[in-house]
C-alpha cells in the first residue's frame, strides 16, 4: 500500500521541527539515518524521501549531506507556495528546482507539496494551478498538489504559533480544491486536467470523516498518486491501528507516498509534536513497523534479508 516514505514533514520549518532543540539539525539527520535504514531493512523497494523542505534551501541540503543523512534517502523533496507564503514569484519554480539539483546531482528532486490558496480570490487559485502545472509537470518526476479539501477552521492548523502568524495562519484554511462544506471551487475543474500526472497531498486527521469522500473524489478525478501521513503521535491513541488499517485500505488503489511525522508528547524532548525525539531510534522503529504492516517485502526478499 506504500510506494514511498517521507521522513518527517518540513523539518527545516520551525512550524514543524523545533530548531531551538536541534539548532544544527544533527538530531534530525540522525533521525533520517535511523529511519532510512529501518525502512530499507523492512522493504528495500520502498523509495525513501528526505522530509520535504520549506523553505527551499540549498544550504540546508548541504548540511544534511554533511551530517550523512543523504546517504540514507533516495529522493530529495521540496515544498513551495509562492503566492501564499514564499518570498519568490511563481515563475521562479524552475530556478528553485535547479538550486537543489546543483547540490544534489545524484538524486531526483520531487515537489511533494505545491499549492495556491483561494484566500484572496478563487480566480488566483485557478491561475496558480495552471501555472504550476506548466512549470513543474515536465520539470520533476513527481508533483503533489496541496490539497483536495479545505481545512475546517474549527480544526485548527498544525503550526507552532497559530494565530500569532497573522494572515499567514488563516491561509491554511483555503488551500483546498473543495470547500469545507463539500462544494467544489473553480480550480477543481482545472486540476482535473492534470490529475493523471499531478498527485494530491491530503492530510487525514485521526478518524477523519472526510476519508471516504476523498477516495470518491480522487476516483472521479482520475488521481493516481497521493501523499498523506501516518502520525507517530496518533499511534498511541486507543484504536490507532484500526484507524491506520482503515485509512490505508481505503487508499489501496493509489500510489501512496506516506509521511511519517509528529512526535508523541511523552517521547519528545519537549511535550510537543514538533519536538525531536528523546530517542530517535523509537521513531525509526515506528517507521519500520508501518512499512512491515503496509508495504512488506515479498517473501523471497524477506528470505534473502534473513
Amino acid at each position: 500500500m506504500i510506494e514511498a516514505a517521507m521522513i518527517w514533514n518540513e523539518p527545516n520549518n520551525k512550524s514543524h521541527w523545533n530548531p531551538e532543540l536541534d539548532p544544527d539539525w544533527s538530531i534530525y539527520a540522525d533521525t533520517v539515518i535511523r529511519a532510512g535504514s529501518a525502512i530499507a531493512e523492512m522493504n528495500p523497494d520502498v523509495t525513501r524521501v528526505l522530509g520535504g523542505m520549506s523553505p527551499i534551501d540549498a544550504h540546508w541540503v548541504q548540511r544534511m549531506r554533511g551530517h550523512g543523512a543523504l546517504d540514507h534517502v533516495d529522493v530529495v523533496a521540496v515544498h513551495g507556495f509562492p503566492l501564499d507564503w514564499n518570498l519568490w514569484p511563481i515563475h521562479a519554480w524552475p530556478d528553485k528546482i535547479a538550486e537543489i539539483e546543483a547540490v544534489v546531482p545524484d538524486k531526483p528532486i520531487w515537489a511533494t507539496e505545491v499549492g495556491v490558496g483561494s484566500f484572496g480570490a478563487e480566480e488566483v487559485q485557478v491561475f496558480g494551478i495552471d501555472k504550476t502545472a506548466e512549470l513543474l509537470l515536465d520539470r520533476v518526476p513527481n508533483v503533489y498538489w496541496y490539497s483536495l479539501f479545505d481545512l475546517p477552521q474549527e480544526w485548527g492548523a498544525e503550526t507552532r504559533h497559530r494565530e500569532a502568524e497573522g494572515s499567514s495562519y488563516y491561509r491554511h484554511f483555503y488551500m483546498g480544491l473543495i470547500r469545507a462544506d463539500g462544494t467544489p471551487k473553480p480550480a477543481l475543474e482545472h486540476y482535473a486536467r492534470y490529475a493523471d500526472r499531478m498527485g494530491l497531498m491530503q492530510w487525514f486527521h485521526f478518524e477523519d470523516p472526510r476519508l471516504d469522500d476523498a477516495v470518491r473524489w480522487m476516483k472521479d478525478l482520475g488521481v493516481k498518486k497521493l501523499r498523506t501521513g501516518l502520525s507517530w503521535a496518533d499511534s498511541f491513541r486507543p484504536g490507532a491501528l484500526d484507524w491506520f488499517d482503515r485509512q490505508m485500505e481505503a487508499l489501496a488503489d493509489l500510489e501512496v507516498l506516506v509521511t511519517f511525522c509528529f512526535t508523541p508528547e511523552h517521547l519528545g524532548v519537549e511535550a510537543h509534536h514538533t519536538s525531536c525525539a528523546k530517542d530517535p531510534q523509537a521513531f525509526a522503529d515506528f517507521c519500520a513497523w508501518m512499512i512491515d504492516r503496509y508495504a512488506p517485502a515479498s517473501p523471497v526478499k524477506k528470505e534473502i534479508r534473513a
